[in-house]
């Protein structure tokens, strides 16, 4: 079987493989260079709809994945401002980050879920502009859970009526099932976080059955499908981590994070940090679209419950 019929393919589980340790410091772009400012990342965690558990804040405290970025950015020399008010988004509070990190649900310009403040219409369309002029962008798990195309069943294509966000970030959540393992295939190990990595690896998480990809995707990951419990998955593998270009801007999504022992996980966090030095500019990368190249029908989509 080559790679290819792997991607399109593969899909049992690799019994005992386990996660790879990704030696420290991490290939990423992040070396201390005290000559040079440190990237800002503002890393966005409002929730409009459901609230994940690892960006939940508990007496006060920062949320798990907030704490584990904060703490990664002590460690690799990046600053990381966390917030889940709305109100941060206009044109000149986005100017002073280099990378703008969603974990969020649901229309953020509407109030509910979590009762932090809504951003603006106009705030929406302040963080596309700053993105397609040139800023980073970087969605983790439920950041395709996120604007979802007005008046589209989640079971069928948007084609036009996609919803603008997602037209930037290159793909929108369906659903998910039950939590369980299945493999991720690694489809470029030359991309920042991805050189250590081995070909497939296995990971016990929330898996989201995704869908309108974007035709100019540079795929990263791929899920796998075959084995995997619930009709969601019933379908062929498809993009499940990605990079791709968005004007000037520099956009990177996984669909990895739902889970803490996934944030505290050294593969999760080497794909991570790689993916937002990427979108920050600390290191070059060929993101040249490969999607179609790949042999999955991407357009395929899951049966609706």
């Amino acid at each position: 079987m080559d790679r290819r019929q792997m991607i399109a393919t593969t899909g049992a589980a690799a019994l005992g493989l386990g996660l790879t340790q990704v030696s420290r410091p991490f290939p990423s772009g992040w070396a201390a260079d005290a000559s040079k400012p440190k990237r800002k990342i503002l890393f966005f965690t409002r929730s409009q709809g459901y609230e994940h558990d690892v960006v939940k804040r508990k007496d006060g405290k920062p949320a798990p994945a907030e704490k584990i970025l904060a703490d990664l950015g002590a460690s690799h020399g990046f600053d990381v401002t966390a917030t889940k008010d709305g109100r941060v988004f206009t044109a000149d509070n986005l100017a002073q980050y280099d990378v703008i990190f969603f974990e969020t649900t649901g229309d953020l310009t509407e109030p509910g879920g979590d009762g932090q403040p809504p951003m603006t219409k106009e705030g929406k369309a302040a963080l596309l502009a700053a993105i397609e002029g040139g800023k980073g962008f970087a969605g983790s798990h439920c950041a395709s859970d996120t604007f979802h195309s007005p008046g589209v069943d989640r079971f069928e294509l948007a084609g036009a009526r996609m919803d603008p966000y997602i037209t930037m970030l290159g793909g929108e959540f369906i659903s998910h099932g039950v939590q369980q393992k299945s493999d991720m295939i690694v489809i470029d190990h030359k991309f920042p976080g991805f050189e250590k990595l081995p070909d497939k690896f296995n990971l016990h998480e929330e898996w989201y059955s995704l869908k309108d990809f974007a035709k100019d995707l540079h795929v990263l990951l791929v899920q796998t499908t075959q084995g995997m419990i619930g009709e969601l998955y019933q379908r062929p593998n498809y993009p499940a981590t990605w990079a791709r270009k968005y004007g000037k801007g520099r956009v990177f999504y996984t669909s990895m994070g739902h889970r803490e022992d996934v944030w505290t996980n050294p593969t999760f966090q080497s794909v991570l940090l790689g993916g937002l030095s990427w979108a920050a500019g600390n290191v070059e990368a060929d993101v040249t679209p490969n999607i179609a190249a790949l042999g999955i029908d991407a357009t395929a989509l899951p049966k609706k419950k």
